[in-house]
């Protein structure tokens, strides 16, 4: 049985708008963007190369680019956008309460 879990992963203020934030919860490595002050969630593995997705640049408002291969995915859904990219991101609900950020993992 899954359970789902809301689990603190930084302050507000540590993610630069319109930039990126590497971070790692429980082993998994997370990538936090902020996209018009509003916070989103992603694994930071490119799912076609071994990059971290915190180290890509922010293109077109809503995509991270890979610095290995400079595929794109979307930010907002984890939606694989451009080759060489066909496998998606896992992408995780993120809140933010009181200048905290809190992202949802479901564990098995």
């Amino acid at each position: 049985m899954a359970t789902e879990e809301w689990v603190r992963v930084a302050d507000y203020d540590d993610v630069p708008e319109e930039d990126t934030l590497g971070t790692e919860i429980g082993g998994v490595p997370v990538c936090l963007y902020k996209l018009d002050g509003e916070i989103y969630a992603t694994d930071n593995k490119c799912t076609h190369g071994d990059a971290d997705l915190s180290d890509g640049l922010i293109q077109d408002g809503c995509e991270i680019e890979c610095p290995l291969h400079e595929g794109r995915f979307d930010i907002r859904s984890g939606k694989a956008a451009s080759p060489p990219c066909s496998e998606d991101l896992r992408s995780y609900p993120a809140r933010v309460e009181g200048g905290v950020i809190y992202i949802k993992l479901v564990q098995a």
